[in-house]
């Protein structure tokens, strides 16, 4: 414990007495100052005990000695020692009264006590109170590292929680809570998802206090009493995870102590070497690359256990790429560092982080400085998560995912082009998620959803709107009758509400002013294949 005014009036040495403020005490003291000024306050830092003499003071006066204790707890001094048979034979009243008035401890400082004798006092205190926390903290450090080695980061945060008498939460890549002590702190831990992701924002190490005197009002996080710090996890730009600790006030030395042994300890659990990272990208790299030219015996042989589970179970390729990438993929770099914040870099940690708490195997690797390609076992958590992650990103898609149909390794090639071609669909379709399965089913027409498919459209259908446009007859509609109807005059005509030699007559014109016959099948195709795409007339150029 700190220093306080009652462990300086017990204090044999000194023979201190109490002339007011006797219920505040217990208020630590910070440092002990000396200063005969009128007005010391621009010198004080809150905290302190002043020693003085009243030298230059009139302490028989009343107002003045009122308006000067007024300005010293305005300043944050918590106790006035003032020397007795110095300047004044004993404490002037006018200063007593003012005391009790603002409630500000004043201690009596005997002739035969030296203001050095109570700064010496309050120091040796302070020094054996550091070195208490300091002592305390190295054998935090020490428990903290036995249960981080002998029963993971469950354990730790156990510990840490019971040291700094509160709650502690660790978060992994993608602000998911992975563990909590106790077990009640899960519920406040995951409350706090919106403060982890803005904290993943900001380059590593980053932290925030949330709660009393924090960054965000405690009333605003559900908590008045609760006062909780974040402390992001990694190193360099990659944001591994978080650390939150809950506790009901500031930490002191001994648990600031403990909760930095915790932040070291989770980050060297949670941090991989960027040597084995960059080993494991290598080997994720030549395991994709033997699969899709058809070499899965190699691909099996080469991913051996951290990928060998993956490749014997049906599985999915997807290829994601940045939404604001308009240029064909680039060609793959071995090892293209992506920013901490980079879209794809985000849902690359998204869907390891599920892969993690649900066991599972993914091999992820960048394709290029804006492709990622990724293999999942089908139906599971990782897919889950880039689902959940596409639904999030809908609304404004940084990222645009195409994922192929379930394959194995013979059939990796293939499950490539899907991906590709539901990529290229998404794009399209301006959706952050389209899978194989949607291309083979349901109509054809949302695949022409395309700027290209549309000028061609309104190209070849632009001479006929600007006929009927000009009131010559309506020869657009009587094509779609007529091709909607397989070219039967009868039933066509009777939809359009004409005799049959009227349309035979239309579609004459049709064909003089297409310069194409309606007899070939391809023209009737394109025909009417343009017809659907333009959902309005083309306007007149005149």
């Amino acid at each position: 414990m700190p220093p306080t005014l009652a462990s300086l009036v017990q204090h044999s040495a000194l023979n201190l007495t109490v002339r007011a403020g006797e219920d505040r005490l217990q208020t630590p003291v910070r440092w002990v100052h000396a200063s005969e000024l009128a007005d010391p306050v621009p010198y004080m830092e809150g905290g302190e005990l002043l020693l003085i003499t009243a030298t230059t003071l009139d302490a028989a006066d009343p107002e003045a000695m009122r308006r000067y204790v007024r300005r010293l707890v305005g300043a944050g001094v918590v106790g006035l020692g003032f020397a007795v048979g110095v300047n004044y034979e004993d404490i002037p009243e006018a200063l007593v009264e003012a005391a009790r008035e603002a409630g500000l401890p004043l201690l009596g400082v005997p002739r035969r006590t030296p203001f050095l004798a109570i700064s010496k006092a309050v120091s040796a205190a302070l020094a054996a109170d550091q070195y208490r926390a300091v002592t305390a903290g190295f054998e935090a450090q020490r428990e903290l590292t036995r249960a981080a080695l002998a029963e993971g980061p469950a354990a730790l945060l156990d510990r840490l929680a019971a040291h700094v008498d509160g709650w502690a939460a660790l978060y992994d890549a993608s602000g998911a809570v992975v563990a909590a002590a106790p077990e009640w702190a899960a519920r406040r831990a995951a409350r706090l998802t919106g403060e982890v992701e803005r904290l993943r924002e900001r380059p590593a190490p980053a932290s925030a206090v949330v709660g009393a005197s924090g960054d965000v009002p405690a009333e605003a996080s559900g908590d008045a009493e609760d006062r909780v710090e974040l402390q992001s996890l990694g190193t360099g730009r990659r944001v591994r995870g978080a650390l939150a600790v809950g506790t009901g006030a500031a930490l002191g030395t001994a648990e600031r102590y403990a909760v930095h042994s915790a932040i070291a300890l989770l980050t060297l659990t949670t941090e991989r070497s960027r040597g084995l990272q960059a080993a494991e990208q290598r080997l994720g790299s030549a395991v994709l690359r033997m699969l899709l030219s058809g070499q899965p015996d190699h691909a099996r042989a080469v991913a051996g256990d951290l990928y060998g589970d993956l490749l014997d179970a049906p599985f999915r390729l997807l290829v994601a790429e940045s939404a604001e990438s308009v240029k064909p993929a680039k060609a793959a770099k071995p090892l293209p560092d992506l920013e901490a914040g980079h879209p794809l870099q985000l849902l690359a940690d998204a869907l390891e982080a599920a892969a993690a708490r649900a066991g599972e195997a993914v091999l992820a690797v960048p394709d290029g400085e804006e492709r990622l390609m990724v293999l999942a076992v089908d139906g599971g958590a990782v897919l889950t998560a880039c689902e959940g992650y596409a639904r999030r990103e809908a609304e404004e898609a940084e990222v645009v995912i195409g994922l192929s149909a379930p394959t194995g390794p013979i059939a990796a090639a293939g499950a490539y082009k899907q991906a590709e071609q539901a990529l290229s669909v998404a794009r399209r379709r301006g959706r952050a998620l389209v899978e194989h399965e949607e291309l083979a089913a349901g109509s054809i027409l949302p695949l022409l959803a395309d700027d290209a498919v549309r000028a061609f459209a309104d190209g070849m259908l632009r001479a006929l709107y600007e006929h009927d446009a000009k009131g010559r007859g309506d020869l657009v509609a009587s094509l779609r009758a007529w091709l909607s109807r397989h070219g039967q005059w009868d039933a066509a005509a009777a939809d359009l509400g004409v005799h049959r030699h009227t349309l035979r007559y239309r579609m004459r014109r049709v064909e003089e002013i297409l310069g194409r016959s309606l007899d070939d099948p391809d023209v009737r195709m394109e025909l009417w294949l343009a017809l659907k795409t333009t959902a309005s007339p083309v306007p007149s150029t005149e």
